[in-house]
């Protein structure tokens, strides 16, 4: 009986930048700059909304949630590119590669529930002021919360376990990190299967996410609208159009990545675009939420009072 022709891939290799070390030192450098930002900007956040009580709301609640998931989310993968840039290493372990493509689709699944919730809580905050109370309150916060991280551990265990118990042929990542349709590429069996599973579970996930959160916009942007003409008609504009922005690249990108069919070969188009659903939105996600956000910006002032000048915390 002939034996299928394939060995057992017990480590990939990770495509990097460039081969120039110019440019490998511009990525990492550039990265790093990017990911320390986005460290800075989510525990800064993390901070303020935990520390100030007139912070303790729901809608700081998803906010601290969604700024501990985006630190953690961009940790998988942005710090050890510039690492492999910076040593021109790219080499990775099976059991590394495993754990970063779970880690990558189970942050990237709760990072989509968290903003569809977040939506959800904005579309009943102004169009529902008075059942706000009832329908957001604290033990269905925390249960959404749950419901999320659950449903994507769920999530990513499926798809990793299924990519995962495909034989590979070649070990050649044409990729930065980890993820899943390059590995179909690598796969020596027919990966059909997988691609079906992946579009239908994207199409519930992502674009029913997609779906509910323009569908809340669009209400909020309606009843928005009725209001007079002044700063809070515009103070709602500012807020939701750069996050629906931020949702519609982060959702596009990944879309494109793992929605293709694992014939098309990888171009540099697609290590491109996996800095927009990896990087872009745990950036993003600060800017939009506190620049715009006056509480959050008077919060941060009474912080450093409090820290430059101890006697003032006194009188307050």
């Amino acid at each position: 009986q002939k034996m299928p022709n394939y060995t057992i891939v017990m480590e990939f290799l990770l495509m990097g930048f460039s081969d120039v070390w110019e440019l490998r030192v511009l990525h990492a450098v550039s990265f790093s700059l990017m990911y320390f930002m986005t460290l800075i900007g989510n525990f800064l956040i993390v901070i303020v909304t935990t520390l100030d009580k007139s912070l303790h709301t729901h809608m700081y609640f998803f906010l601290r949630n969604l700024s501990i998931l985006d630190a953690c989310y961009i940790s998988v993968m942005v710090p050890n590119s510039c690492v492999n840039s910076l040593l021109d290493s790219s080499m990775i372990s099976k059991a590394g590669c495993v754990t970063q493509v779970f880690l990558v689709v189970f942050f990237a699944c709760v990072e989509m529930l968290f903003l569809t919730i977040m939506a959800r809580d904005r579309y009943v905050a102004i169009c529902q002021p008075l059942h706000y109370p009832v329908i957001m309150n604290p033990q269905a916060c925390v249960q959404m919360t749950l419901a999320s991280i659950l449903s994507g551990l769920v999530y990513s265990g499926f798809h990793t376990g299924i990519t995962f118990t495909l034989p590979f042929c070649q070990s050649n990542i044409h990729q930065v990190f980890c993820d899943i349709p390059s590995l179909l590429k690598l796969s020596c069996s027919d990966t059909f299967s997988n691609e079906i599973i992946i579009l239908a579970s994207a199409l519930v996930i992502g674009g029913g996410s997609f779906v509910f959160i323009i569908r809340s916009y669009i209400h909020i942007f309606s009843t928005v609208l009725r209001f007079p003409s002044g700063t809070d008609r515009a103070k709602a504009f500012s807020t939701c159009i750069p996050h629906i922005l931020v949702v519609s690249v982060f959702l596009s990108s990944s879309f494109y990545v793992y929605l293709r069919p694992s014939a098309i070969s990888a171009t540099i188009q697609d290590m491109v675009l996996s800095v927009f659903y990896s990087v872009i939105p745990p950036l993003f996600n600060p800017i939009i939420y506190t620049l715009r956000n006056e509480q959050i910006k008077y919060a941060i002032r009474k912080m450093e009072n409090i820290w430059q000048n101890p006697i003032y915390s006194l009188s307050i």
